[in-house]
């Protein structure tokens, strides 16, 4: 069993006179920066490009021969789809009082998501010009569940339940066969329940570049979306001229920002939560409180040694650990603000009055009775957050990006005739011609 020392996760302060910006930078922003990381990566997205192009010229094919190299999996064309049939079988096989849980984290989903939908409207003038927005749903949509590691049948939901509830009409499910050469019953339970119309057991880079350029068996989508490992992050980076997709998500992050107020218990809990999600998962805390630093430490220490994935968990604090002690709670929400955290635990006094001032986060829980795992699984708000400092400018996955805006307009002689001088002006401002020109011979 790995042992975790309470001293091991690194601590940083800003009390000793460092610039707190560039203290950030160097502990968190930039971590891994000269261990040659980018090298590595810059390798794998080689690999993956070798991997997307051979599936794009080689179809189901190339498909097969992945599936086996990296999956060790043999599977004919025929056998990368799943059937009804066999579905049903999977399915009757998961513990009824898990599917109920399913049904209700399912419920409170889409109940949630509903509230984003936009209408399209228009608004026509005295005149008779019409202007207006049609919001329509994307043809298609596909779902990458990763099944490596654990199985989560949370990102089905939180995947396919927003492009259903946008009306997208064809959602293809890809999921590695990474359970006795299949896709693991609970899984398939979720895709069931979310209204999956189509599930292949093809995973990796190469399901990406199946659901982008299509093969033979595998029907080509509009728009891909769900979490995966470095290579399925690259792939979809490669693939985005092709199609859409939600983002290129990094490693799982999470900040907790704490006072001398908060349960150093609840705060463990939290940083060790994320940290079982792999190595790489970032998890840092900040906090004015030295006293609770000690707590803490002493708690991760004692806490990982129960855990079933201990070995994960310990190299994740250790490499990606953070804990910042800073000045005051202003400095802390400022550095926070800075790190843009995926999830955000706000553990202190008065958490709202805390979260008015934060401006960049994935997701924020509130108070020390909302784990992050309330949004992981079952509240309702997405748990695809944008990472690697893209809460600074992006946002959850939602209905709305399942769907698509058409602009209407309609302009009537007299109106075209009232502001064709403006028009053509502003063409010709442009030094565009025949713009002005296709306004000027209407008249």
């Amino acid at each position: 069993m790995p042992v975790m020392e309470p001293g091991m996760i690194k601590v940083v302060s800003t009390i000793t006179g460092d610039a707190s910006r560039a203290l950030v930078e160097a502990a968190i922003i930039n971590r891994g920066a000269d261990t040659g990381a980018d090298k590595g990566l810059q390798e794998k997205i080689e690999a993956t490009r070798w991997i997307v192009e051979a599936v794009r010229k080689n179809g189901d094919a190339a498909l097969a021969e992945f599936t086996e190299r990296f999956d060790g999996v043999q599977l004919t064309p025929e056998q990368f789809e799943l059937g009804a049939e066999e579905i049903d079988q999977a399915v009757s096989r998961v513990d009824p009082q898990l599917l109920n849980i399913l049904r209700r984290a399912h419920d409170n989903i889409r109940r949630f998501h509903a509230k984003h939908l936009r209408e399209s409207w228009e608004e026509t003038f005295e005149d008779g010009t019409v202007l207006g927005q049609r919001v329509s749903p994307i043809e298609s949509a596909g779902v990458y569940v990763p099944g490596g590691k654990a199985y989560y049948p949370s990102s089905v939901l939180m995947n396919i339940v927003p492009a259903r509830v946008a009306g997208v009409k064809d959602i293809v499910m890809v999921s590695p066969p990474s359970f006795q050469g299949s896709i693991h019953p609970v899984v398939l339970a979720a895709a069931r329940l979310a209204g999956a119309t189509r599930v292949f057991r093809v995973g990796g880079a190469q399901a990406i570049a199946a659901l982008a350029y299509g093969t033979e068996t595998v029907p080509p989508v509009t728009k891909i979306t769900g979490p995966g490992n470095t290579f399925v992050t690259a792939a979809k980076a490669l693939v985005r001229s092709r199609v859409d997709i939600d983002s290129e998500a990094g490693p799982s992050e999470v900040v907790v920002l704490a006072d001398a107020a908060a349960n150093p218990a609840y705060v463990a809990a939290e940083l060790l939560a994320q940290a079982e999600h792999d190595e790489e998962a970032m998890c840092v805390l900040i906090t004015p409180s030295a006293p609770l630093v000690e707590q803490v430490q002493r708690r991760l220490a004692d806490e990982v040694r129960q855990l079933p994935r201990a070995a994960i968990i310990v190299r994740s604090l250790e490499d990606q650990g953070r804990i910042i002690i800073t000045r005051d709670m202003p400095e802390a929400i400022a550095l926070t603000n800075l790190i843009a955290p995926e999830h955000l635990s706000v553990q202190v006094e008065y958490p709202r009055r805390v979260a008015e001032k934060i401006e960049n986060a994935g997701a924020m829980m509130l108070g020390d009775m909302t784990p992050v795992a309330v949004g992981d699984y079952f509240a309702g708000p997405n748990h695809i957050l944008p990472t690697g400092r893209r809460a600074r400018f992006s946002s959850p996955l939602t209905t709305e990006d399942f769907r698509k805006v058409t602009s209407i307009l309609y302009y009537t002689r007299d109106r075209l005739k009232q502001e064709s001088e403006d028009i053509s002006a502003f063409a010709q401002a442009e030094q565009l011609q025949a713009h002005a020109r296709s306004i000027e011979v209407r008249q």
